[in-house]
């Protein structure tokens, strides 16, 4: 049985959002899937093929080098950090991340070192020094703006699919779509007035039939 803190109603539909820190994870590991766990399929589809297209064209854009982990002196790459809201999609940098920081000593890359994976998201190598060139510089002067543009559309990927966890698991705004969310004091002010009138069409009606005169007559 559903528990009544996860439901919510917008208008007359009532929406079940099950366990809704599942239902955020979910939304995180891969865009809209915390929406199909909660039933929302046509949400989920949305996020799915908006979010991860555009953090698809991003990639490609930036030849594929745009998405990588790095703390290194010269290369912190504080990208990454908002890239990484599109979850799984992210987390092969990590694991290069971390293969390269065990071959790197006092801040150099190991001759001996290999990216798995044909370099799928690894980060350059040791040293990256903003005044000399380097593989970064090499990315740059290979695909141009490309790279920029790039590494700005897997940010704001990762931004939004901040917004649809969010969505997962606190579920839409819970205002009416017909027309603004009326206070307590206005329902409750509506709902007397319309009794009141009720009561006094009723009476009328009664009058009118025990004189035998028409309503019209009787209210004169």
């Amino acid at each position: 049985m559903a528990s009544s803190a996860n439901v919510i109603q917008v208008d007359t539909e009532r929406i079940d959002l099950k366990n809704r820190s599942l239902a955020a994870f979910l939304a995180w590991l891969v865009p809209g899937a915390g929406h199909f766990y909660q039933g929302r399929h046509t949400k989920g589809s949305l996020y799915l093929v908006c979010i991860l297209t555009t953090w698809m064209l991003g990639f490609a854009l930036g030849g594929g080098h745009v998405v990588y982990a790095s703390w290194q002196p010269g290369d912190r790459r504080w990208h990454y950090i908002l890239q990484a809201g599109v979850g799984a999609a992210a987390l092969p940098a990590l694991i290069q991340g971390n293969h390269m920081r065990k071959m790197t000593d006092k801040g150099t890359t190991s001759r001996s070192y290999e990216p798995k994976w044909g370099g799928f998201m690894a980060p350059p190598h040791r040293p990256v020094i903003e005044d000399r060139t380097d593989e970064v510089s090499a990315w740059y002067a290979t695909y141009g703006a490309g790279y920029e543009m790039g590494t700005w559309y897997t940010m704001i990927a990762g931004l939004l699919n901040i917004l649809v966890i969010y969505d997962a698991y606190a579920g839409p705004l819970a205002v009416p779509i017909s027309g603004r969310k009326k206070k307590d004091g206005e329902a409750d002010s509506e709902q007397d007035a319309d009794s009141e009138q009720e009561t006094t069409g009723q009476s009328e009606g009664g009058d009118s039939k025990a004189t035998g005169e028409p309503r019209s007559e009787a209210k004169r």
